[in-house]
């Protein structure tokens, strides 16, 4: 299993009042991580819904163990735990300075039809882009 890595900055925009990185802000590290699985299985959102299609979150549950800090490097992580045939369940890891948990994710996302807004069953060929990044069970 492949996952996508990337190293999300941190900005001091992106600290709460409570002096760490602001809860919202690994919603958006979510999203980018999303965006670069689509890019790297060759689905970019443009070829995504140049084919009619579109994925949409039905659910993000994100559990915080350390805070991070202005200064602090992230390391994110992202693959996928489970694909069905119109839905694929995505996790997340945010490490600290390379080796400490900060945070995990999970999101929940739906394939869709862009004019019907209905579920859309991916295809076997569609389907086999996301089989390098499916965790091994």
């Amino acid at each position: 299993m492949k996952k996508i890595i990337y190293s999300p900055e941190i900005y001091t925009y992106n600290i709460d009042f409570a002096g760490h990185v602001s809860n919202i802000i690994y919603i958006q590290w979510m999203e980018i991580g999303r965006l670069k699985l689509l890019d790297q299985i060759g689905l970019s959102v443009h070829e995504i819904a140049e084919i009619g299609i579109t994925p949409i979150l039905v659910s993000t549950e994100i559990r915080y163990r350390k805070p991070l800090y202005l200064g602090d490097k992230v390391n994110a992580e992202v693959w996928i735990s489970e694909l069905s045939h119109a839905t694929a369940v995505m996790k997340f890891r945010f490490l600290k300075n390379e080796n400490d948990i900060a945070a995990e994710g999970i999101q929940k996302g739906l394939f869709i039809n862009i004019e019907s807004k209905k579920p859309h069953r991916l295809t076997p060929d569609q389907r086999n882009l996301f089989l390098g990044f499916l965790e091994d069970t």
